[in-house]
Parts: structure tokens; C-alpha cells; sequence
């Protein structure tokens, strides 16, 4: 009976450890309005090919999740600076000991909101939100960025905004991938065609 018992602690400690983190991320996805869902291959690989070869940086990813965009990100663009922000405590854990890991030097992973940061020093934006914090994006973007910004989000549009491309995935729920550009402030927003 002794023998089992430090493998009976370390079980026990375990299912701690994953209860604990699970409860982590269940918290900060009720706080936020979303959970930490990576981007299908398919979806990522389009965000990546929607962006010109010839983008200059800074890049935002908001809402980075586990990282499985950011490090691409930073692949594709090495003389560009990506900036990935997530505010959920476990996968920011997560890309952050990757980055140590298998550092990207121009890569920088930041813990915090999106929704408080400034967003005017970007020149392109990827994201893949829900629809409540697209619309409160919007916003933040006709208030903050610069006209023209590009912005390539997964899944979800902005719907007050025109997209310049919408990319129909063939995947099992037709994913979209929607490209847009900040508007100007002195013309009306259109809605999107999607």
C-alpha cells in the first residue's frame, strides 16, 4: 500500500493541476466572452495568404490565444514586429514558454485587453473574436487606427463594415475569412456583403 502512495499523489496532483487550469479557462472565457479556440489549419492558412507579401509591420494579433497564429505570424513576416495580446492567464502561459523555448525575435506576447491598449501603431490586424467584441473593435478601430489598416478576421465580420474579400473555406461549416480596411471617419460605414 505504501508503494502506491506517491502514485497516488501524483495523480491526485494531477487532476488538480488540470481542474484548476480548466477553471482558469473557463473563468477568463466567461470575462472575456469567448474561449481560447485556435484557428483550424484551413482558417489559419487563409488569414496567412490573405496578407501581401509586402506588408509592413507592426502586426497585432488580438486575442492570441495559444499562439498557433502568432508564431506563423512572426515566421511569414520576420522583418516585421508582431504583437500578440491575450488576456487569459493559461494560454498566455502557453505561448509564452514556446517563445522560450523557440524564440522568435520578433515576436512579443503581451498579457493584456485589447480593448485598452492602443491600436493606432498598427498597419495590419488579425483576429478571431465572437461577434460582441467585433462590434466593440469596430469602434475602437474608427476611434484609433489608421485609415486603411488592414484587418483579416476569422470567422467573424465586422457588421457595420464593407469587406474587400470574404474567402468561403470548403471545410464542414464553410468558414469565412474576412478582409477589410479601417474606414475613413468622414464616410458612412456599409454593412458587410457576408
Amino acid at each position: 500500500m505504501a508503494d502506491l502512495s506517491p502514485s497516488l499523489l501524483l495523480g491526485a496532483s494531477i487532476v488538480l493541476a488540470a481542474l484548476a487550469s480548466s477553471a482558469l479557462v473557463v473563468t477568463y472565457s466567461v470575462r472575456t466572452g469567448i474561449s481560447p479556440m485556435p484557428s483550424t489549419s484551413r482558417a489559419r492558412a487563409q488569414v496567412l495568404a490573405a496578407l501581401p507579401h509586402d506588408c509592413a509591420g507592426p502586426f497585432f494579433e488580438l486575442g492570441s490565444g495559444w499562439g498557433t497564429l502568432a508564431f506563423p505570424l512572426a515566421d511569414l513576416f520576420p522583418h516585421c514586429q508582431v504583437i500578440a495580446y491575450e488576456l487569459s492567464p493559461l494560454p498566455y502561459l502557453v505561448s509564452k514558454c514556446r517563445q522560450r523555448l523557440f524564440p522568435r525575435a520578433n515576436l512579443l506576447i503581451q498579457r493584456e485587453n485589447f480593448l485598452e491598449v492602443s491600436l493606432a501603431g498598427a498597419s495590419v490586424i488579425v483576429c478571431y473574436l465572437c461577434p460582441a467584441l467585433m462590434e466593440q473593435l469596430a469602434q475602437k478601430l474608427e476611434a484609433e487606427a489608421r485609415p486603411g489598416t488592414l484587418v483579416v478576421s476569422n470567422t467573424f465580420s465586422f457588421r457595420k463594415w464593407s469587406s474587400e474579400q470574404v474567402h468561403v473555406l470548403t471545410d464542414l461549416y464553410a468558414t469565412r475569412v474576412y478582409v477589410y480596411r479601417v474606414p475613413t471617419g468622414d464616410k458612412p460605414a456599409v454593412h458587410s456583403r457576408a
